[in-house]
């Protein structure tokens, strides 16, 4: 079994909670907002605390190394909720990044997928890997078993563009 640096995590710790509280994150994105919020509101985890919570409601606040060493809080704590990328999503429509925010959408939907399936699902959306049966039956999955159905439109949409563009498996691939 291999053995866990203790210091490379409590660093890596400290590393995820500086960007998250402001310190080392990147430019404002903005979305439209149901919460209420806006561009105004980034980044979050300076301005909008309150809202925020672990995968598995523990108070931003409480996100800390000392929380970690102690058990109170664990790794799985430091993965981002499908509510953030929500909140993260009205921010880039409120600044008018449409593009972001469907993609944090799609982000929120797939925090229900198990990571090895979106692995799997991925070597599947790769050109020539998948039938235009199997890309259809992904997307009735992800819409069916996981709720993401915005993600399962995006696959049908790539079954139908691979289709055109003949990267289906079994297509023939030019050598010219």
């Amino acid at each position: 079994m291999t053995q866990v640096n203790e210091q490379l995590i409590a660093d890596v710790v400290r590393q995820v909670l500086n960007s998250v509280n402001g310190n080392g994150g990147s430019s404002p994105a903005s979305f439209g907002s149901s919460s209420g919020i806006s561009a105004a509101d980034y980044p979050l985890g300076v301005k909008r605390k309150d809202l925020l919570k672990s995968p598995r409601g523990i108070p931003f606040d409480e996100l800390s190394l000392e929380n970690v060493e102690s058990g109170k809080v664990g790794f799985e704590d430091f993965r981002i909720s499908p509510e953030v990328l929500k909140l993260q999503g009205e921010i880039a429509s409120s600044a008018g990044r449409s593009q972001i925010a469907l993609n944090l959408g799609r982000a929120g939907e797939l925090t229900k997928v198990p990571d090895v399936r979106i692995l799997e699902i991925y070597n599947s959306l790769r050109p020539h890997r998948s039938t235009k049966e199997e890309l259809l039956s992904i997307a009735d999955e992800l819409q069916s078993k996981f709720g993401a159905k915005v993600t399962a439109d995006f696959v049908r949409e790539a079954a139908d563009v691979y289709q055109r563009r003949k990267l289906l498996k079994g297509d023939l691939v030019s050598t010219d």
